[in-house]
This record gives C-alpha cells, sequence and structure tokens, in this order.
C-alpha cells in the first residue's frame, strides 16, 4: 500500500469517527406532526391496507392451488403467486407507514393506486364479474388518490407548499 493510499484511508477512518462520536448531520431532522391522525389519513391507510391484504389472501390462493392444484405449468404458476405476494408487501408497507404518518409512506401509497388502475381497466374489459371487481378497484384506488392529496392529509404527513 502506498503512502497516499495510507493517507487516505485514515482520513476516512478518522472522518468516519468524528460522525460516530456526535458530530451531527448537515440534514435538518423532519418534524413529527402533531395532534390527531386525520380520518381522511386514517381511510387512506385502510384503503391501502385492504388492498395489501386482497393481494396477500389472492398470493396465499395462488400458491397453494399451485402446489394442491393441477395448473398447466407449476412453475409459472409459483412464480405468479410469489409475484402476487411481494407485490402485496407495497401497499402494506405504505398502509403501515400512513397510519404512523411518515411522511415517505405517501409515495408508495400513490403508486400502488396508480398501479391498480390498469389492473382494474383489466379486469373492466374481462366480462362477467370481473366487471364488478374492476369497478370496485377503481373506485378504491380513485378515492385513495383524492384521500392523499388532500391538504388535511399531507399536513398531517409533515409535507406542506414547497418554500421557494
Amino acid at each position: 500500500m502506498s503512502s497516499k493510499q495510507s493517507a487516505q484511508k485514515s482520513a476516512r477512518k478518522s472522518t468516519r469517527d468524528a460522525r460516530a462520536g456526535g458530530e451531527k448531520s448537515h440534514t435538518p431532522a423532519a418534524p413529527e406532526p402533531a395532534g390527531p391522525r386525520p380520518a381522511r389519513l386514517t381511510a387512506a391507510a385502510v384503503l391501502a391496507a385492504l388492498e395489501g391484504v386482497t393481494l396477500l389472501i389472492g398470493g396465499v390462493y395462488l400458491l397453494i392451488m399451485g402446489f394442491a392444484g393441477k395448473p398447466d405449468s407449476p412453475q409459472q404458476a409459483e412464480t405468479l403467486a410469489v409475484t402476487v405476494l411481494a407485490l402485496a408487501a407495497l401497499p402494506l408497507a405504505a398502509a403501515r407507514g400512513l397510519w404512523q404518518r411518515k411522511r415517505w409512506s405517501r409515495g408508495p401509497a400513490m403508486i400502488t393506486q396508480l398501479m391498480a388502475l390498469p389492473v382494474a381497466w383489466t379486469l373492466g374489459n374481462a366480462g362477467g364479474a370481473l366487471i364488478a371487481a374492476g369497478v370496485v378497484l377503481a373506485l378504491v384506488a380513485v378515492a385513495a388518490m383524492v384521500l392523499l392529496v388532500n391538504p388535511t392529509a399531507t399536513e398531517a404527513l409533515g409535507i406542506g407548499p414547497r418554500e421557494s
């Protein structure tokens, strides 16, 4: 190891040690929202949780049917089940964050609703009882988006207007 590399390594170590020793970060911490959770934020959290639980139930059902049923392609059935279970994590995490009034949770919650709209459209075009499922999913997604962009909910999450 050259002396230049050794000097760089010790400089990185001393910087790391200084940070660990109590040197404060330059980024200000986000203030915790005060007061009770608004009903609109609670409703958005419940809708996101409902979507997540529905995906979780669907994923477990697909997993069981992939093993116990007679699918044309067991590998494809299991892959679909695991994918649906993984997708359930996003709305469940968003719901928990919204419930706890975490600022980061609005993004995943909005992404979940945006992903739900094409699924609702596909269900609506499938025919039969799936039309009703598509309509319900579309209504839930739009309602959740409206709740998430509401000023009461954004203020409760600590998201305010941008300062110039």
